[in-house]
């Protein structure tokens, strides 16, 4: 058998917080522990660092400080963006429009909606995983008050048309939210020129602590407030701020801002050298979305005559963590809505996995993984009933 490694292959789930962001985090849980919100100080000097912070992540997608809202993390701004913007405008019109393949903090934020009257649309993708901007156009209608598409899917890795929609919402003069907590530190960002009107983002997303995300709201857009209370956030979303959260969020999109060029060109040299060995070493084998428009680390395989779950568990045994689609349901028993969309039948989508790198992954961890695999994949396939019958 060899050696046993242990390889992380699920960065889209979450990533390690880096050794550089602890470190500007750890003072802020004792000596400067002081409340942002106070006068003396202790408590200036958090907010100070709290405000640099916000500097720091509106850097990473070209916005102004002030344009930048923290929040609990990406399904928080998801969810603020959406229920409070539709509320707001709902005497204007009370349709929505977004995709078939957003996160589940888009999708039941809508079908929430659904039950107070709002309209949604739900455009589908390509066999690609892509949308395309003419079906999101083709939907408008006068009353439409929100288009909402993810700038990167979470399971296929896609990176859809941003701003292209963001062009055509511009154009109808409708506000433009895209989720972005898999585009960030990934992909390039810019809301100005993509003209994102707002835009999910959330730290362990790229290398920071858990429990701390953002929402960018262009200026102009005067997005009612989601909690009530203290004057924290504009009055937006009261309660003590989480300083030590924020600043490591903060040295995160530093990080990530800086370190981008690399990040992108380190995880696509181990998502292609990984893909090409699967396809060539495993039989019946397909990878899914976009070989281009996608996020520079994800890998979508499909292997056929296996059940996804078994895959997990035994390749865990091997000491390699992946996942079945999105982390956020991997318990769910449901077939993933993004590969239904995507039009793959049943049980194919069971015998999809995501594989996705991050900057501590090696050559020889992806090697080590895809050795794992075709024994993982062959030892199934020879007990699989459904090999057995077609004589494969």
């Amino acid at each position: 058998m060899g050696e046993k490694r242990q390889v992380y292959l699920d960065y889209s789930a979450t990533t390690p917080v880096k050794r550089e962001v602890v470190d500007e985090m750890i003072p802020y849980f004792t000596e400067k522990f002081g409340n942002a919100s106070t006068l003396y100080t202790i408590g200036l000097d958090a907010k100070e660092s709290m405000e640099k912070a916000r500097e720091q992540v509106a850097a990473l997608i070209n916005a102004e400080p002030k344009e930048i809202l923290f929040t609990s993390g990406g399904t928080e701004s998801d969810n603020w963006a959406i229920t409070q913007i539709a509320h707001k405008l709902k005497a204007k019109g009370n349709h929505i429009i977004t995709s078939a393949i957003e996160h589940h903090a888009v999708l039941y934020t809508c079908k929430e909606l659904e039950k107070e009257g709002f309209e949604v649309t739900y455009v589908g993708i390509n066999e690609e995983g892509l949308i395309d901007p003419a079906e999101v156009r083709a939907a408008i209608r006068p009353e439409t008050i929100l288009i909402s598409i993810m700038f990167v899917n979470n399971e296929l890795g896609t990176v859809q048309p941003i701003p292209e929609i963001g062009a055509i919402a511009k154009e109808h003069g409708i506000i433009f939210h895209t989720d972005a907590v898999q585009a960030s530190g990934n992909v390039e960002i810019d809301v100005k020129a993509m003209n994102i009107d707002m835009l999910s983002m959330s730290s362990h997303k790229i290398y920071g602590p858990k429990g701390i995300g953002a929402l960018y709201t262009r200026t102009g857009i005067n997005i009612p407030a989601m909690i009530y209370g203290g004057a924290q956030e504009r009055k937006k979303r009261a309660g003590t701020e989480n300083i030590p959260a924020i600043v490591g969020f903060g040295k995160a999109a530093e990080l990530a801002k800086a370190n981008f060029e690399s990040h992108v060109a380190h995880t696509s040299a181990l998502r292609d050298h990984f893909v090409d060995r699967i396809l060539n070493e495993i039989p019946h084998t397909y990878f899914n979305g976009s070989k281009d428009k996608r996020h520079p680390g994800n890998a979508s395989i499909t292997f056929d005559f296996v059940e996804g779950e078994s895959i997990l568990l035994l390749l865990d045994y091997a000491g390699v963590a992946c996942s079945s689609g999105s982390a956020c349901s991997s318990r769910s028993l449901q077939p993933s809505h993004v590969l239904e969309a995507l039009g793959m039948p049943v049980h194919q989508i069971h015998g999809t996995i995501r594989f996705t790198f991050g900057d501590p992954t090696t050559m020889e961890d992806v090697d080590y993984a895809v050795d794992k695999l075709k024994m993982v994949i062959g030892r199934l396939r020879e007990i699989s009933p459904i090999t057995s019958e077609k004589g494969w």
